[in-house]
């Protein structure tokens, strides 16, 4: 399993409204800029994250996003799941009746306790604890276990 460039620009974006929060709102140029994202991905990625009721936005000159709650109130796994969908590494763990063979399937265990892995591991870090670990300047070895 992987997580795609929407994933992964997307929570970078995220970061960046975090880095801001209670300041105005930013444009997605800046946003773009400041995360090493291209501007025109970075529009339908906010489109989602708006969407998921993660960021704000306003229009106007002073227009831009910001996030619609407190970093400390948005766990990176809101983020990725916005923007990717479900991280379940196959359709049965989240959709038994997808597979006649959940009764009698060896894996189905396996998978399961993966996915569990996956969501406490997102679920257990939230914007403020990425910010954190930004402006300490950890390296990215430093940072690996949260």
């Amino acid at each position: 399993m992987r997580i795609s460039t929407k994933g992964r620009y997307g929570l970078r974006a995220c970061l960046e409204l975090a880095s801001r929060f209670g300041e105005k709102a930013i444009q997605t140029s800046k946003i773009a800029k400041a995360r090493d994202i291209p501007e025109k991905y970075l529009a339908q990625i906010v489109h989602n994250l708006k969407k998921a009721g993660l960021v704000k936005s306003s229009r106007g000159a002073r227009g831009g996003y910001t996030l619609a709650r407190s970093p400390s109130d948005i766990h990176v796994g809101e983020v990725v799941e916005a923007l990717e969908g479900s991280l379940s590494p196959v359709e049965c763990v989240e959709k038994p009746g997808s597979c006649a063979r959940v009764p009698v399937c060896a894996t189905r265990a396996l998978w399961c306790q993966l996915s569990d892995s996956i969501n406490k591991t997102l679920n257990s870090v939230t914007l403020e604890d990425l910010i954190k670990i930004e402006k300490e300047g950890k390296s990215p070895e430093q940072m690996y276990y949260i």
